[in-house]
């Protein structure tokens, strides 16, 4: 079997054939519908996410209402790696589909199943468990170090490399959640970007026109998560 053409999942795509027949049978699709809450803090998680397109944010609930955004799962990877791995179905983060799409989709257990019958797949998910957990870390270093414009710029490339597409459509109350920053910083700051050409804003709707310029913007933790995703997983 032709493993690049089995999904359009990177994790999927990745398996070795025996180990992608022990979930295949057991697989299904999904839609991810923009703002909907797989599972809020302190929930079960009963199914993992694959996503083909669209991206899922997990985020941290503040006492007073607020939340960030401290990771990003889109088409290369899986919702639900850490929950197989521990044992333990219930949610550290709120994860919520940040830009909307299709996925797979697989009964936790079944995951977990999978796991613990095969040394290679336990590996595989183990490593994108890892590649997710680095993420929230850096992230979380952007976020007490960087600048508003740079943090945006980043989280505006993330987006664009794991949901596939230029164009998205995010709201200020999701950009502010992105970049645990306040509404009116990102107004201001997404005005900055589209000045300068690097993007297209208007009531919610971005389109990415210049990714070069939107590099250059960025800080160094687009290029060292990505590089850290790269040598983990790929």
């Amino acid at each position: 079997m032709d493993t690049s053409s089995r999904s359009p999942n990177g994790f999927l795509s990745a398996l070795a054939e025996d180990d992608f027949e022990l979930i295949r049978p057991h697989l299904r699709t999904a839609d991810l519908v923009q703002d909907f809450v797989l599972a809020e803090v302190g929930e079960r998680l009963p199914r993992a996410y694959f996503p083909h397109r669209g991206v899922i944010s997990l985020v941290v609930n503040l006492a007073r209402g607020e939340r960030v955004q401290v990771a990003m799962i889109g088409r290369d990877s899986v919702l639900g790696s850490l929950s197989a791995l521990a044992g333990d179905t219930i949610v550290l983060n709120t994860a919520v589909v940040l830009v909307p799409g299709l996925a797979s989709v697989l009964d936790v257990e079944r995951l977990r199943a999978a796991a613990e019958q095969s040394a290679t797949f336990r590996s595989l998910l183990f490593k994108h468990a890892l590649a997710i957990y680095v993420q929230s870390q850096q992230t979380a270093g952007c976020n007490a170090a960087h600048t508003v414009e740079s943090r945006l710029a980043r989280c505006l490339l993330q987006t664009h490399d794991l949901s596939g597409g230029s164009k998205l459509y995010l709201t200020q109350e999701s950009l502010a959640q992105m970049i645990g920053a306040r509404r009116n910083s990102v107004s201001l700051v997404a005005s900055t970007l589209q000045q300068a050409n690097f993007i297209h804003y208007s009531r919610g709707h971005i389109e990415i026109t210049d990714l070069g310029g939107l590099k250059k913007t960025a800080c160094e933790c687009y290029g060292a998560a990505k590089a850290q995703y790269d040598r983990l997983v790929r």
